[in-house]
C-alpha cells in the first residue's frame, strides 16, 4: 500500500500554514515527518486523518483518493486524551467501538495489547492512578486495538523510561513488519534514524527536505573532517578559523573543497600526533538543525 498527500495547501484566516507539500509513504516502511514547533506537522497529520480538509490537493492510497471507510488509522497523539477519571478498559472499549469493532473483538484485542504492554493488572484502574509512562503506553492501546493499517505517532517516546522505550520500540518494529505504513513524527531524532526509512523536513510550512536518509547523508557534501587529537590545541592555531572545537580533544575541520581530503589528512598526520581522522558525516539532528533551524 502507498500513502500520497499530493500538493496539499492549508490556510487558516491569512495565515498559510502548508503551501503545496507532497510525500509518500509505503507498508513496511517508516516515514518520518520533521520540523519545528508551528513548522505544520499537526495540520498535516490532522489533514491524512480527515478531521479538516486541505484548501487544495488530496490524500491518496495506491494512486486513488483515500476512502476513509475502508482505511484504517490508529493514532497516538502528543497531547494525551484519555479520562483520567474513568476507568481504563470501559474507554479502551469505547474507543475501539467508535474505530467500528465489536465488543467482543474489541475486548479480545484490548487484552491482548495490555499484556504485550505489560499493563494486564491495570485494566480495571483509573487512568489517573497510573504514572505518565503507562499512561502513555494506554494510549497507544487505542492507537493499535482496531488494527490500523497506517499508524502515525507523535512524539510516542515522550515520558518513557529506558524499559518502557525498548517495549514501544520492539512494538513499533512488529507492526512496520506486518506492512503497516508508520508515520513518525519526533523531535527525537535517533529514534527517527533507528525506524525510519524516509523523511521530510518542514520549514514554515513548506517540505524543505526529503527523501531516503541514508541517500541524503550520502549526497551531502564530503568537505570536512573529524579529527581527534591530543593536540587539539596547536592544530587549531595552525589551521585558524577553518577549524573548531566539538570537545576537548575533538575537531571539525572545513576543508576548501571535498578534492582536499587526502592532503589535508595527510598535513595533519604527519604534523601531529593523530587518534583518529575521517569524514565527517552529519546525523539527522545536524540536517535538521541546518534546514529546519532558521524558522524564527
Amino acid at each position: 500500500m502507498r500513502l500520497e498527500l499530493k500538493n496539499i495547501w492549508k490556510s487558516f484566516g491569512e495565515k498559510e500554514v502548508l503551501k503545496g507539500n507532497s510525500f509518500s509513504a509505503e507498508s513496511g516502511k517508516a516515514f518520518g515527518l520533521l520540523g519545528r514547533n508551528g513548522a505544520g506537522k499537526t495540520t498535516t497529520i490532522r489533514i491524512l486523518m480527515d478531521v479538516f480538509s486541505a484548501d487544495q490537493g488530496e490524500v491518496r492510497i495506491d494512486g486513488n483518493p483515500i476512502d476513509y471507510t475502508k482505511i484504517k488509522i490508529g493514532y497516538l497523539p502528543e497531547e494525551r486524551g484519555l479520562y483520567p477519571k474513568k476507568k481504563i478498559i470501559d474507554q479502551l472499549v469505547y474507543f475501539a467501538r467508535l474505530h467500528g469493532m465489536k465488543r467482543i473483538d474489541a475486548v479480545k484485542a484490548i487484552d491482548y495489547w495490555l499484556d504485550r504492554l505489560e499493563m494486564a493488572e491495570y485494566k480495571n484502574k483509573r487512568l489517573d492512578t497510573l504514572s505518565k509512562g503507562n499512561q502513555q503506553k494506554i494510549q497507544l492501546v487505542t492507537a493499535l486495538a482496531h488494527d490500523p493499517q497506517i499508524v502515525i505517532l507523535d512524539e510516542p517516546f515522550s515520558g518513557l523510561d529506558p524499559v518502557n522505550a525498548m517495549l514501544l520500540k520492539d512494538v513499533v518494529k512488529e507492526e512496520i513488519e506486518k506492512g503497516k505504513i508508520v508515520l513518525f513524527s519526533s523531535h527525537q531524532m535517533n529514534y527517527i534514524e533507528e525506524f525510519c526509512d524516509s523523511i521530510a523536513i518542514l520549514n514554515k510550512g513548506n517540505i524543505v527536505l526529503q527523501g531516503n536518509i541514508y541517500e541524503i547523508k550520502h549526497n551531502y557534501v564530503r568537505d570536512k573532517l573529524i579529527v581527534r587529537s591530543e593536540e587539539a590545541d596547536a592544530i587549531v592555531k595552525d589551521l585558524g578559523s577553518c577549524c573548531r572545537k566539538r570537545s576537548a580533544q575533538e575537531l571539525l575541520i572545513q576543508m576548501a573543497g571535498a578534492e582536499e581530503k587526502q592532503n589535508m589528512m595527510k598535513r595533519l598526520t604527519e604534523a601531529y600526533d593523530i587518534d583518529e581522522i575521517k569524514i565527517f558525516e552529519p546525523s539527522l539532528n545536524d540536517i535538521f538543525v541546518e534546514y529546519a533551524g532558521d524558522q524564527d
